[in-house]
């Protein structure tokens, strides 16, 4: 069965989904432009690895459960016999340790030159979590918007606070942002929600040069469909993370409609 849903399917937002989501997404996006693009340009996929950890690494040292020493126990007919205290169970427990992070990004280059003239993000929840990652990622984002390169970041997740923007008061679920060197400080932002295809919108280039359309919701599509996740989610149970009141009753009749649940 395709995707249920018209445009982004929440389930895949899971973190049982999402690093395999990201990761497939990232090489269809590579796999569509290649053919497009030579021999003008070329595309790489760019791997960017840094460390989290203390309270911002996913293990943080917080112990599932507390345990007390149980007191000396005595024997009050016979004040005068030491009674040994049970022993102390070791308790398992998760360390503070530094966990890797690898993402992978997307760069156009002028074939001749090598020089990056495009960055395709797709954010995952280390750029927005707040954190070393959403540092990292806001100061390399700073450095892509003080350059002459543009960029497009797609944000396909409904978890915490999007990356900032001036001039937009609308909420939205989801986001575009197609960043073009010679028209900053001002760019374009693609705002939709639950119910809506995700837009299509064009790849900037350099000036003359034809532009190619992203069909992400074809894109997402296709992983969706390559690796089998209608097998994979149950649409009986709620998503991760939980939609908001209206969201989630328009999902629900929407699966029900489409016999994916009951």
């Amino acid at each position: 069965m395709p995707n249920p849903f018209p445009g982004m399917n929440p389930y895949l937002e899971s973190p049982d989904f999402w690093p395999q989501v990201h990761h497939l997404l990232i090489s269809s996006i590579f796999e569509s432009l290649v053919p497009q693009l030579l021999p003008r340009y070329i595309v790489d996929i760019e791997k960017r690895v840094y460390e989290i950890s203390g309270e911002n690494s996913l293990l943080v040292g917080i112990p599932d459960v507390t345990v007390q020493r149980s007191p000396i126990q005595t024997n009050p007919t016979s004040s005068n016999i030491a009674v040994a205290a049970p022993p102390v169970t070791a308790l398992k427990v998760r360390l503070p340790v530094p966990v890797e992070f690898r993402e992978a990004y997307l760069e156009v280059r002028d074939t001749e030159t090598r020089a990056v003239v495009t960055v395709i993000e797709v954010l995952s929840p280390a750029n927005k979590r707040p954190g070393k990652g959403r540092e990292m990622y806001e100061q390399k984002r700073e450095r892509v918007f003080g350059s002459r390169t543009h960029l497009v970041e797609i944000d396909l997740l409904r978890s915490y606070q999007p990356l900032p923007v001036f001039g937009n008061d609308i909420e939205a679920s989801y986001r575009i942002l197609v960043s073009r060197r010679d028209c900053r400080p001002m760019a374009d932002l693609y705002l939709f929600n639950l119910p809506d295809m995700i837009p299509q919108f064009p790849l900037p280039l350099r000036a003359g040069d034809v532009e190619p359309i992203v069909d992400l919701q074809a894109l997402l599509n296709g992983v969706y469909d390559r690796a089998a996740y209608d097998f994979r989610i149950d649409y009986t149970a709620e998503p991760v993370p939980p939609l908001s009141e209206a969201d989630a009753a328009w999902a629900d009749s929407l699966l029900r409609d489409k016999g994916l649940r009951g």
